[in-house]
């Protein structure tokens, strides 16, 4: 099936999926039933789209207190529980709400992600079906070199024929490995019907990792803020933290108060030690701290100087 044809058969699947409506007595949230099942481009040949959830702000307030239904206490007074239940790091009312996202992801990324174990995970599966020719290639202000300092991070973006040599290479070898894999499987061929292809659980060990995987992905809103503080952070990989950024705005349309309280408490906020808190007590009496008397080691010194600024 061609590209053109891909894309046509989805569209035509979302339509019928959003087409599909029913009355219902549960809470629902108006602002991601907007979004329900339209898929976010992310990268050059992926998206992510919500598939389904359950509960909304008003769940997370139900289960913390109990009640019968969703209360009659004010939007005001739901938003200091929730913030208060963020503040002090409650989970299980967030574990009320879930949400599952169908996800088109390079094969790398999904092996990144898929280290948050606290989902349940579907993905498609290539012993059964034949991958499709897309692989991802970054866009050339995303073409770094290693950092020199962060062995986990990049460095200067890449420029001129360093940058062409890379883009060349990841093309040629992506297209040479797909080619390798189609003919392995010959499936479809006219030219030499006799021949047996290579099982497809085989022939997929083949493929590089910049293609293309798609999986369901259902998880908590607990997991899923643990999840984000990780993935939407600025220090994340730029291939996975852009999903985060659209799944970050998804939440936002699904639990507004909760969301809020998360950007407040969890990813807009820095954790301090002990000593750091010592630190903090020291310099607001008026003592001068530096690295060397305030008894932080050299990492985490830079840490909690970069945090509040200071020289």
């Amino acid at each position: 099936m061609s590209d053109d044809s891909h894309a046509l058969a989805r569209e035509a699947e979302i339509e019928d999926a959003r087409s599909q409506t029913s009355a219902t007595v549960r809470p629902t949230a108006p602002g991601l039933e907007d979004i329900l099942h339209r898929p976010f481009t992310v990268l050059d040949h992926g998206f992510i789209r919500v598939i389904d959830y359950m509960g909304d702000d008003s769940a997370i307030v139900q289960a913390a207190r109990v009640s019968y239904g969703r209360g009659t206490k004010r939007v005001q007074e739901d938003a200091g529980l929730i913030r208060y239940l963020m503040r002090h790091r409650h989970t299980t009312p967030f574990e009320m709400c879930e949400i599952k996202f169908h996800v088109k992801l390079p094969i790398f990324v999904a092996r990144q992600w898929i280290r948050h174990r606290t989902a349940s995970v579907n993905e498609y599966s290539a012993r059964y079906s034949i991958m499709d020719k897309e692989f991802y290639i970054p866009s050339p202000e995303n073409l770094a070199a290693q950092s020199a300092i962060n062995r986990q991070g990049r460095g200067e973006v890449l420029e001129g024929e360093e940058a062409a040599e890379v883009l060349d290479l990841l093309r040629t070898d992506a297209d040479r490995c797909y080619g390798h894999y189609a003919s392995m499987l010959n499936e479809g061929s006219a030219a030499d019907p006799g021949r047996r292809g290579l099982a497809r659980e085989l022939a997929r060990m083949n493929l590089t990792l910049n293609t293309y995987t798609q999986w369901y992905w259902k998880t908590n809103l607990h997991n899923l803020f643990h999840f984000l503080s990780l993935r939407a952070d600025t220090h994340a990989q730029y291939e996975i933290r852009v999903y985060a950024e659209i799944m970050l705005r998804m939440t936002e349309a699904w639990v507004p108060i909760a969301c809020a309280a998360f950007r407040d408490y969890r990813l807009g906020a820095v954790t301090l030690s002990a000593q750091m808190v010592e630190v903090v007590k020291r310099m607001l009496a008026g003592e001068t701290v530096t690295a060397e008397n305030s008894g932080l080691n050299r990492r985490e010194w830079v840490e909690f100087a970069a945090n509040f600024c200071l020289e």
